[in-house]
């Protein structure tokens, strides 16, 4: 595949997430950056499927993948924001810390964003110029696309159910797998990442795929992922969430430590 694509689908998301951002600043609500990035990935992966000159059946089960996965993800984050009465409390944080300086810390908050759709995009890009894997291959990797989709669809069905009662407004969600990890949507994520280096078994570099999962680990346990999303349960949720924390396991799902409470389903 010719590498002008990559250039290309660069500067169709910068354009995007201008747009994207200038919409934020007219509603002053920064929340639909999750909902472009979800709905960016599955687009942009479907341009490489689409253009790409390597074997049709990956490419088309790539796609396939990316687009079940991510549209999933923004359709669900879509409707968490358009039903919010006000603005993702990480974001208002944001808003508030930069003061004067929010339209510019924004803007390049929503660049970075438009960086990270396109590396971790490149997965698509390269099994879109691969061989097939092999049956046994495709088949493991359709299986952990399957679980980790499943998981993922039922820890935010879990949560969206907990938040929609008044009384848990400023109370911490441990049911299903709730109850056995702090943030079970974004292992699941993390164990879909492995999807894209067992199809690329058989695709010359295919071994660089391997880093995906790494990445995303680093981005969520790291950078993006959970610090962000931990300071915001202390700061809504205070010691109700500190508890949540002495006691139930912050990622990897595990039985919780003596004293913890909630539902199990």
């Amino acid at each position: 595949m010719d590498m002008h694509v990559l250039k290309l689908t660069a500067l169709l998301l910068i354009a995007v997430f201008i747009v994207g951002w200038w919409h934020q600043e007219q509603r002053k609500n920064a929340a639909w950056v999750d909902v472009i990035w979800a709905f960016g990935v599955a687009a942009v992966a479907l341009i490489y499927v689409i253009v790409g000159n390597g074997d049709e059946a990956l490419r088309w089960l790539t796609g396939v993948i990316y687009v079940v996965w991510f549209g999933r993800l923004g359709w669900h984050l879509a409707r968490r924001v358009a039903e919010a009465p006000q603005e993702d409390g990480r974001y208002g944080y944001l808003r508030q810390w930069a003061g004067p300086r929010a339209s510019l810390v924004f803007f390049a908050f929503y660049l970075t964003q438009a960086s990270w759709v396109w590396l971790f995009t490149l997965p698509a890009w390269l099994l879109a110029q691969g061989d097939w894997p092999g049956a046994g291959w495709a088949l493991l990797a359709l299986l952990v696309a399957a679980v980790a989709w499943v998981g993922e669809s039922l820890a935010d069905h879990q949560l969206q159910k907990f938040k929609a009662e008044p009384a848990n407004r400023v109370k911490t969600c441990r049911a299903g797998f709730w109850y056995y990890s702090r943030h079970p949507n974004y292992f699941f994520e993390w164990c879909h990442w492995f999807v894209y280096p067992l199809l690329g078994i058989a695709t010359a570099g295919g071994a660089w795929l391997w880093l995906a999962p790494l990445m995303m680990f680093v981005f969520l346990y790291f950078v993006t992922g959970i610090p962000f999303t931990e300071k915001q349960a202390l700061r809504s949720r205070g010691e109700d969430y500190r508890a949540y924390q002495h006691t139930t396991p912050m990622f990897f799902p595990w039985k919780p430590k003596p004293g913890a409470t909630g539902t199990r389903r």
